[in-house]
């Protein structure tokens, strides 16, 4: 009974990651070609919504990490924040003014910020933190199926009948993610071991250390600049190239941003999954290393050609980067903040810190663009790349604890 529990476990998660890939991530791309081919806007407008939508996320990170920490209904949490996703998408093809489109994102935005908090959370009280490093290789292999998916819909239904499809896909995402979540058993997760708290202490009186442990957590702040700096070089680069893409071929717009975004999702995949797979082995550092070198290289690629098929080749660098990114980001944080039960507040604080990033990229590219055009957005965002990695491999320790074996249970 226990062995048939643990496999619907599994199973949910793996769903929800799935459905949950195109709801977490937002519309960006595509948004991008809407208001510019459907509504005439210029892309220092498209920019400035983006960033309001980040902003929003950002502001929301790190109270909902704070939330998913104390409550222990975090499937409910993400079944309302789906259908409040929902909502937004099916409004939006209803309204055009800058306002209202603004509200909406920056809605969807907010909603869509316990997402990542909320399944970290629910993975580590499952499998505790010898096998978070695989759920999460596990969980971030999902996700990019799921992108690769619903770009490839979106992409294909997209050609048949506009871009304004892509929002009711998404909403069908939303709602499919619901029933993932109801599936996952609640008594399965262990609610203390999901804040971060030692699975091997007794926890009868325990409490969350204090904010200014983290605070004092050099590496963990030095790993937050770093996360800053690579989402502000990397956030406007698939926005840049969808505009772009629109220029050449409007009407091949959205199918190409899918192709896209395609190719880096099934590169993402086995990615994913290499990083669960060998990060307890070959420790975090050297992989992510090679992750943010990734990003420098492809700023300076997307110069290089306008042809549309160069564009979508270059984007394949980015199922690199990302993908190892992604793995490792939560294995990270559980590293430095195991034992302080403050797990999740400190995922959202980060969550914080480089969707601060994201949402100053997508303004700094667009002003760049109208001042110097695209190629200069896209070296600009390549020198910021180039900051990070700097700063990375100079400041950034290990995390790794050598010599703690990986337990093997079935949810992994």
């Amino acid at each position: 009974m226990a062995r048939h529990s643990d496999l619907r476990n599994t199973l949910s998660l793996d769903s929800l990651n799935f459905f949950l890939a195109d709801v977490r991530d937002g519309l960006g791309p595509y948004l991008a070609i809407y208001l510019l081919a459907l509504h005439k806007w210029d892309p220092a407008s498209i920019g400035v919504v983006m960033t309001l939508a980040g902003i929003a996320a950002l502001l929301t990170q790190g109270p909902a990490g704070a939330l998913i920490d104390r409550t222990h209904s975090k499937r409910a949490v993400i079944a309302i924040a789906a259908i409040l996703v929902t909502l937004s998408c099916l409004l939006l093809p209803f309204v055009s003014s800058f306002s209202l489109v603004a509200l909406t994102q920056a809605a969807s935005a907010v909603a869509a910020s316990v997402f990542a908090p909320a399944i970290s959370a629910i993975s580590l009280g499952i499998t505790g933190p010898r096998a978070f490093t695989r759920r999460t290789g596990r969980n971030e292999t999902f996700n990019h199926a799921g992108n690769a998916t619903a770009a490839l819909l979106a992409g294909g239904l997209a050609y048949l009948y506009g871009p304004v499809v892509v929002f009711y896909l998404m909403a069908f995402m939303a709602l499919a993610s619901v029933v993932a979540i109801s599936c996952v058993s609640a008594s399965a997760i262990d609610h203390d071991v999901a804040r971060g708290f030692d699975p091997t202490h007794s926890r009868d009186h325990t409490q969350p250390s204090g904010l200014r442990v983290l605070l004092a957590n050099r590496p963990l702040l030095v790993f937050a600049i770093c996360c800053a700096l690579f989402h502000l070089a990397n956030a406007a680069m698939l926005p840049l190239v969808s505009q772009k893409l629109a220029q050449i071929n409007l009407h091949l717009a959205t199918p190409l941003t899918s192709a896209c975004i395609v190719a880096a999702q099934l590169v993402m995949v086995p990615v994913a999954w290499l990083v669960g797979i060998k990060a307890d082995v070959w420790g975090r550092k050297p992989l992510l290393l090679a992750g943010f070198m990734i990003l420098p290289v492809r700023g300076v690629l997307y110069t290089l050609s306008n042809d549309p098929y160069w564009l979508v080749a270059v984007q394949l660098l980015d199922g690199v980067g990302a993908g190892i990114f992604g793995a490792l980001f939560p294995v990270i944080v559980k590293d430095l903040t195991q034992g302080t039960g403050r797990f999740n507040v400190s995922l959202g604080a980060l969550s914080t810190a480089f969707g601060l990033g994201a949402a100053l990229s997508s303004s700094l590219a667009g002003f760049v663009v109208q001042q110097a055009g695209y190629n200069a957005a896209f070296l600009t965002l390549a020198g910021v790349a180039t900051v990070a990695l700097g700063l990375l491999g100079v400041a950034m320790p290990e995390t790794l604890v050598r010599g703690a074996s990986v337990r093997r249970v079935t949810v992994a």
